[in-house]
């Protein structure tokens, strides 16, 4: 298939994938307000002008022109003035003002037999797992992909069949023409072994995955063993003898371990001179957890460390710096990441496919993490809000004064404004970033 309409399937896959992950974020949110039985007007994906709406009992659903979000809004989010229950008037200091509108907009649908299902008049318990609900529901999800890909489409594994057999013994960073006299012949090419076979056995010892192999070979330089083979269904027996050769150091991240002075680093091993095939192996239901536990520590530390990165990613944009392939990208990088991933023909469709589902999954987690940072207007916010509320009514409890009421979050709103328009900004130089010099996954 043509390489751009590759491209262009990657897009449109993990776009779909990111707009239902957002509905779904959003249902995570719907489904215990509408439990606890406060009033939801609005269930909204997107924001900007609305394409299309229904509305079914007392609740609007749609979708807006802008598909980068989406909202759930319920009655009551603030509470009012507590001197006389009225909505505060305007006053001098745009924080009050702030303060006061936000809380005039959460109010005005407040209608008669609604005064108990507002939001605020909530338990903290209940405000805390409806503001979850939208994190739990990304989580939820990438666990569900990461079960699909590790169950389903498997992970990419070094099989015990043999790709390739070298022919000349080199050392590192050299290269020789194995037609020339100064090729010396690797251990596998003096035994003939053969691209295809299926190593069956090694020193007498049964094989059972490439990586344990390799630490026999590793272990047995100068040593003769047997080494036995299917060849086309045929057992075939022969002699190796590793030689002692300098070989990469692999670090836990799969990749050549480097020293303090940033060389490569390079150990004295048995080597034989053969490579594996690789195949897409299906894992057990215990690898899913584990790799997804390993997949939220990446992006927690990404963003833990959210300002240094993107202090890089603006080095990078506007100077010389290279883009951190570990480093945040916007869902432009996100969309082009996808499309390259599929338009890799050279690589088998189970495996790309798998890939997109790998990146969607990684997406929700991040959904997931982000939105439980503990600022408004992200999720984590709310629930920081409730939690403070629940202290202060329980310290308040303890020293016998009167009950403090629900805590007003719309005191907060101008720390939301500001910190909505750290993430606008953010947002913003990501996307230009990706643009101008998008990270290099693929070398």
């Amino acid at each position: 298939m043509n390489p751009v309409i590759l491209f262009i399937l990657g897009v449109v896959f993990v776009a779909i994938g990111v707009a239902v992950s957002i509905a779904l974020h959003e249902v995570g949110h719907l489904l215990p307000a509408k439990l606890f039985k406060v009033r939801v007007t609005k269930y909204m994906i997107g924001f900007g002008p609305t394409l299309w709406s229904t509305r079914k009992g007392e609740t609007e659903y749609g979708v807006k022109a802008i598909p980068l979000g989406g909202y759930v809004a319920m009655i009551g989010m603030y509470p009012p003035n507590k001197e006389d229950g009225s909505v505060r008037p305007s006053s001098t200091g745009m924080f009050q003002t702030l303060a006061t509108e936000a809380r005039s907009a959460a109010h005005e649908e407040v209608g008669p037999g609604d005064e108990n299902r507002v939001f605020y008049r909530l338990p903290v318990w209940k405000k805390v797992i409806i503001m979850l609900g939208g994190p739990a529901m990304n989580l939820l999800i990438g666990l569900v992909l990461t079960a699909v890909l590790l169950m389903g489409f498997g992970v990419s594994m070094a099989t015990t069949t043999i790709a390739e057999v070298s022919k000349c013994q080199v050392k590192a960073g050299e290269t020789v023409d194995p037609n020339s006299p100064n090729c010396q012949l690797t251990p596998a090419a003096v035994a003939k072994l053969q691209p295809n076979d299926v190593v069956t056995s090694f020193d007498g010892k049964p094989v059972t995955s490439w990586a344990e192999m390799s630490g026999w070979i590793r272990a047995s330089a100068g040593k003769a063993v047997q080494i036995t083979v299917d060849r086309g269904g045929k057992s075939v027996t022969t002699q190796v003898t590793p030689v002692l050769s300098a070989r990469p150091v692999i670090g836990d991240n799969g990749q050549q371990a480097k020293g303090a002075d940033g060389k490569p680093l390079y150990e004295e091993v048995g080597f034989l001179g053969i490579g594996a095939q690789t195949a897409m192996v299906p894992q057990p239901a215990s690898t899913v957890l584990p790799m997804a536990g390993e997949n939220i520590k990446q992006i927690a530390g990404v963003i833990l460390n959210l300002p240094a990165r993107v202090v890089g990613v603006a080095q990078a944009a506007f100077g010389s710096e290279p883009r951190d392939p570990n480093g945040p990208i916007s869902v432009v990088g996100v969309g082009r990441v996808a499309g390259e991933v599929a338009a890799m023909d050279q690589v088998p469709l189970q495996s790309r496919v798998g890939a997109l589902v790998g990146l969607l999954a990684g997406l929700n987690f991040a959904l997931a993490v982000f939105n439980l940072v503990p600022l408004l207007p992200l999720d984590g916010g709310h629930v920081a809000g409730a939690l403070y509320e629940g202290a202060r009514r329980r310290i308040a409890k303890l020293f016998g004064k009167p009950d403090p009421g629900a805590f007003d979050i719309a005191k907060l709103l101008p720390l939301t404004y500001v910190v909505a328009s750290v993430l606008m900004a953010m947002s913003a130089l990501l996307i230009y970033a990706d643009i101008v010099k998008p990270v290099n996954l693929f070398g």
